[in-house]
């Protein structure tokens, strides 16, 4: 298609965009999908989560999670916008409700609670929960963690299981956080998703336990967003099947993706 024949649709696209805007409508994407801001597919993200959503070299969010969201926006297309927020906020819907953005993810673990405030994708990746601890400390499960004190991250699942086996824990916001209360001492223990825990046993830490839990990831729309959530399963199902997904969960993970 030459550049002329591309500009006159694009063009007419910009006005009538324009034109929802002042009228108060949503913008959507060329396919009809609705959108929080016109040509952009935005994405809230709760970093450092690796490999699911952390910050490189360059600044740049990156991970398994974000390399998804890219495949979604190149298949509306549209260009895909990252935005940092609190993860209490990304899984109470706030984030969603106040037009924020249009999707929140984060390797964000699909409950019937958090089902009562936002919609969720088909699952993309099993997860348990895993125990991080200084290595050598000799704190290898529940019970040897009895008297000792548990970082958890806020709002999470992590939190959630530590709470039900009566361990005592400290909340914390993010990982990072966490991380940070270990290398000082503040706690003894972190407990959060297994796949997020590995890139720091090389910092003289060690991974004693996992605790099977049975925890699928989903990307989170608002509710009721019945066309957004058909485009990110659509891409979900694509991605399986072109081979895409191997790549990337083979490149974050480090591993092949389990046949299931």
């Amino acid at each position: 298609m030459n550049t002329v024949s591309r500009l006159a649709p694009l063009g007419l696209a910009a006005v009538l965009a324009l034109s929802a805007c002042g009228s108060g409508e949503q913008a959507t994407s060329e396919s009809g999908v609705p959108l929080v801001e016109a040509g952009k597919l935005t994405v809230c993200v709760n970093p450092p989560f690796e490999p699911f959503a952390y910050t490189d070299s360059s600044g740049e969010v990156v991970g398994l999670d974000m390399d998804i969201v890219k495949e979604v926006a190149a298949d509306l297309d549209v260009e895909l916008s990252t935005k940092v927020s609190a993860f209490e906020t990304m899984q109470s819907g706030t984030d969603l409700d106040t037009g924020s953005c249009d999707i929140v993810t984060s390797g964000m673990t699909i409950t019937p609670e958090r089902e009562a405030k936002l919609d969720f994708s088909e699952p993309y990746f099993d997860a348990d929960q895993g125990l991080l601890v200084a290595a050598g400390s000799g704190i290898t499960d529940v019970a040897s963690l009895a008297g000792k004190t548990v970082a958890v991250q806020q709002a999470t699942t992590g939190e959630t299981w530590a709470e039900e086996n009566g361990l005592e824990t400290i909340q914390f916001e993010e990982l990072g956080l966490q991380i940070k209360a270990l290398e000082t001492g503040q706690v003894d223990a972190v407990v959060n998703d297994i796949a997020v825990l590995g890139p720091y046993t090389s910092q003289g830490f060690e991974v004693a336990a996992t605790f099977p839990t049975g925890e699928q990831y989903g990307m989170g729309v608002k509710t009721g967003s019945t066309k957004l959530l058909d485009a990110i399963n659509a891409t979900l199902t694509r991605i399986h099947e072109d081979g895409t997904y191997d790549t990337i969960y083979s490149a974050r993970i480090g591993t092949a993706p389990t046949e299931g």
